[in-house]
């Protein structure tokens, strides 16, 4: 993994873990050097205010935000950074998730956020879009997302039975 943290792994509550986790590993798989921190949008305003404006200044390039029920963690990060957010939605008990991926990806026009499926398929897929976005401009982070996803479709069987 490179020195330089460079992806930013942010989540509304110490449970929203549970879900963020499979961001990490995947970043980690691929040897993305990445920080996660809890930030809450309604309890802790000014840390996520810190956080999205001093993102650029210490090197950050991506921003994975999770969130569950109101979900505006990704969306007021994103309204305080040029850096690309993406946001996954955290399965909520009321409504399992569908009110998180609804208050993320109903964002007005002008701030964007990249929105992922709900749960343990979004932190994956924001882990590996991050990782996409890296690659760009890092040919060896390119090479281990080629090598992830040949490994990824040889896992997959020809028949039932192999």
């Amino acid at each position: 993994m490179s020195e330089a943290i460079e992806v930013g792994i942010i989540m509304g509550s110490r449970s929203d873990w549970d879900t963020m986790r499979h961001a990490a590993d995947t970043l980690t798989a691929l040897g993305v050097a990445h920080e996660c921190k809890v930030v809450s949008a309604h309890r802790t305003p000014q840390r996520l205010y810190d956080y999205a404006t001093g993102a650029v200044g210490r090197g950050l390039k991506v921003i994975i935000a999770g969130a569950g029920g109101a979900a505006h963690l990704p969306g007021m990060c994103a309204s305080m950074t040029r850096l690309p957010v993406l946001g996954v939605p955290v399965e909520s008990k009321a409504l399992k998730g569908m009110d998180s991926l609804l208050s993320i990806v109903q964002m007005p026009g002008g701030i964007p956020v990249a929105t992922l499926a709900i749960g343990k398929p979004g932190a994956i897929n924001a882990g590996l879009l991050a990782a996409a976005i890296l690659a760009i401009t890092d040919p060896a982070l390119a090479q281990r997302l080629d090598a992830w996803r040949v490994a990824q479709t040889d896992a997959v069987a020809d028949t039932p039975e192999d």
